[in-house]
C-alpha cells in the first residue's frame, strides 16, 4: 500500500452534518441611502388613520413575529434610528412607532449562500457531561445576501469513541447588544495609533488630556473640545482614524436565555461592513491557569482586510478588539493555546503564500514573523496555511495546514513543530489527509475542504471541516496513527 492511500485510511467520516438553513433569519435596519426618501416614508405613515396603522402593524406581526424573539423590541429601536426625521413636535402612538420600525426593517438570512469553516473548542459548561464524553461548542463562517460573513454557533457531545451528536439548532436567531468599550487603556490606545502613522499634534492634543483609563464619551468630547478651537489647524484624517478604532474595538452581549445556537457576531463597524471571514478558536490558558477563548478572524470591509481578536470567557459576552502591527497584514492567523517563553505565539500567511510564525509580549500587537513552510509538495504549489490553532502533544505542537493545488483544489494536511521552538518543523505528512471526495467537491466554492479548528479528544484529533464552502462534516483519527505517518524534518 503506499502513503498516500496509508495516510487517508486512518481518517474515519462521521455522518453528521451542518447544513445551511435559509429560513434562520435576523432583522437589520434598512434604512435607504438616500436620506430624503426617509421622511417621505415617515410622513406617509403619519398620515394613516390610527386603525389604518392597527391593521398594518397586525398583518406585520401575524407574518413575522414567530419568525424571530423579541421583534417588538428591534422595531423600536430601528424606529430611533430615524425619529430624528419626523416633523418637529410630531407626537404619534406607540403602534406607529412600531409600524414606522417596520418599514425601516428587513430580514436577512445568514446562511443562505454558505455555511463553512467550522472550528471547535471544548465548551465552557462541562457539568453534567458522563465520564469519557465532552461537550464542544463549534464556530462557523455563515454566507448571506451580499456575500457578508458572520459567526455562528452550533453545541453537542463528542461521545468517548468520537462520534459526535449535535444538540438541534435553534429556529431563531438574534444578534446581540453593542457597546462601545466602557474605558480605553491610553497607552494602548496611543500605540495603536503610533502604529497607524496617525500619532501627530492632533492625537496628541486628544488624548494627552485623556485619562489612564477614559471612557467613549470621553473620547467624543475630546474631539468636540479641539473642534471648537480655532486657533487650532486639526487633521481631519486623524480624527477619522482616531473615531475607526474607537468603533473598531466594543463589547457584545448576548441574551442570557439565549442559547449557543440562537447567538450571531454580525458586522458591526466600518471595517466589518462586508463581512467577518474565517474565525479560529482556542482555549487559551496563562502562566496562572486561568482560560479565556480568543479567536481571530479577518475584518472585510471590501476593499482592505482588518485581523481582529475576539475574547470571551462563557460565549455570551465578547470583546472585539483589533489587532495592529506590521507582522498582522493578512488572512489567517491562528493562537498557540498558551506562552511560549513567556511570549504570545501565532501562525500566519503574511504574504498569502507561506507559513509564518510569529512572537510578541504583547496580544495585540505583532511586528515580526519569520518562514517556517513554504510550498514544496505538488498539491500546495498555489499556496500552504493553517486549518487552525496548534495543538500540543507530547511529540510536538500538531499543526493542520491546508494547500491549494492544480485547479485551485484545496487539501488538509499536518505537520509537527518543536514544543520548546515552535519555529522548527520536526515532521510533516508527504501527502494530504484529506482532500475533497466526489460527494464533497460540489458547492459553493467547489473542490475545498477546509477546517480553522480542531481539538483532541481521548487521543483521536477531532476534524470538523467544510465541504466546497455549503456544508461542514466532521473526521476523527488517531493522533498516534497521524504522527507516526508523519516524515521526519
Amino acid at each position: 500500500m503506499n502513503k498516500s492511500k496509508e495516510v487517508k485510511s486512518l481518517i474515519k467520516r462521521k455522518r453528521s452534518r451542518i447544513d445551511r438553513n435559509n429560513s434562520r433569519v435576523i432583522t437589520r435596519a434598512h434604512i435607504p441611502g438616500d436620506l430624503s426618501r426617509v421622511s417621505k416614508i415617515i410622513d406617509r405613515v403619519i398620515n394613516l388613520s390610527e386603525g389604518k396603522a392597527e391593521d398594518l402593524l397586525k398583518n406585520v406581526t401575524d407574518n413575522f413575529y414567530s419568525r424571530h424573539k423579541n421583534i417588538e423590541q428591534q422595531l423600536f429601536a430601528h424606529f430611533d434610528k430615524v425619529k430624528e426625521y419626523l416633523p418637529e413636535n410630531t407626537v404619534i402612538s406607540d403602534t406607529k412607532k412600531e409600524l414606522i420600525g417596520a418599514y425601516f426593517t428587513m430580514e436577512y438570512s445568514i446562511e443562505s449562500a454558505a455555511l463553512f469553516n467550522p472550528s471547535i473548542v471544548m465548551h465552557p459548561d462541562q457539568d453534567g457531561v458522563k465520564s469519557g464524553e465532552i461537550r464542544f461548542i463549534m464556530s462557523l463562517r455563515a454566507t448571506g445576501e451580499g456575500h457578508i460573513s458572520s459567526i455562528v454557533f452550533r453545541s453537542g457531545i463528542i461521545q468517548k469513541d468520537g462520534t459526535s451528536i449535535f444538540d438541534k439548532a435553534s429556529e431563531f436567531v438574534g444578534t446581540p447588544k453593542v457597546l462601545n468599550d466602557p474605558t480605553y487603556d491610553n497607552h494602548l490606545f496611543r500605540l495603536k495609533l503610533e502604529d497607524m502613522s496617525s500619532w501627530d499634534e492632533t492625537s496628541s492634543r486628544i488624548i494627552e488630556k485623556l485619562s489612564d483609563n477614559f471612557t467613549y464619551g470621553e473620547l467624543k468630547a475630546g474631539i468636540n473640545e479641539l473642534y471648537l478651537d480655532i486657533d487650532f489647524a486639526h487633521n481631519d484624517q486623524t480624527i477619522k482614524t482616531i473615531n475607526w478604532l474607537a468603533n473598531s474595538n466594543y463589547q457584545i452581549k448576548f441574551d442570557e436565555d439565549s442559547k449557543i445556537s440562537e447567538r450571531v457576531v454580525f458586522p458591526v463597524s466600518d471595517n466589518e461592513s462586508r463581512g467577518i471571514e474565517d474565525a479560529r478558536f482556542v482555549k487559551f490558558f496563562d502562566e496562572n491557569g486561568e482560560s479565556m477563548y480568543y479567536a481571530t478572524y479577518t475584518a472585510y470591509n471590501g476593499e482592505n482586510i482588518l485581523p481582529h481578536l475576539l475574547e470571551t470567557k462563557d460565549f455570551l459576552n465578547f470583546n472585539i478588539i483589533t489587532l495592529n502591527g506590521k507582522a498582522v497584514q493578512n488572512k489567517g492567523m491562528a493562537l498557540f493555546p498558551r506562552k511560549i517563553k513567556g511570549k504570545y505565539a501565532m501562525l500566519s500567511r503574511l504574504d498569502g503564500e507561506n507559513n509564518y510564525i510569529m512572537f510578541s509580549k504583547h496580544l495585540h500587537f505583532w511586528n515580526e514573523a519569520k518562514i517556517i513552510q513554504e510550498p514544496t509538495m505538488p498539491w500546495e504549489f498555489v499556496q500552504i496555511g493553517n486549518c487552525g490553532s496548534p495543538i500540543e502533544t507530547s511529540k510536538g505542537w500538531l499543526v493542520l495546514t491546508h494547500g491549494v493545488g492544480a485547479m485551485r483544489q484545496y487539501s488538509i494536511s499536518a505537520v509537527l513543530l518543536d514544543l520548546e521552538d515552535p519555529s522548527k518543523v520536526i515532521a510533516r505528512l508527504e501527502e494530504p489527509l484529506i482532500s475533497p471526495t466526489e460527494k464533497e467537491r460540489e458547492g459553493y466554492v467547489p473542490n475545498v475542504v477546509y477546517s480553522c479548528g480542531s481539538l483532541i479528544h481521548n487521543n483521536r484529533l477531532i476534524i470538523p471541516y467544510a465541504m466546497s464552502d455549503i456544508t461542514s462534516g466532521i473526521i476523527t483519527v488517531k493522533v498516534k496513527d497521524l504522527i507516526n505517518c508523519m516524515k521526519p524534518c
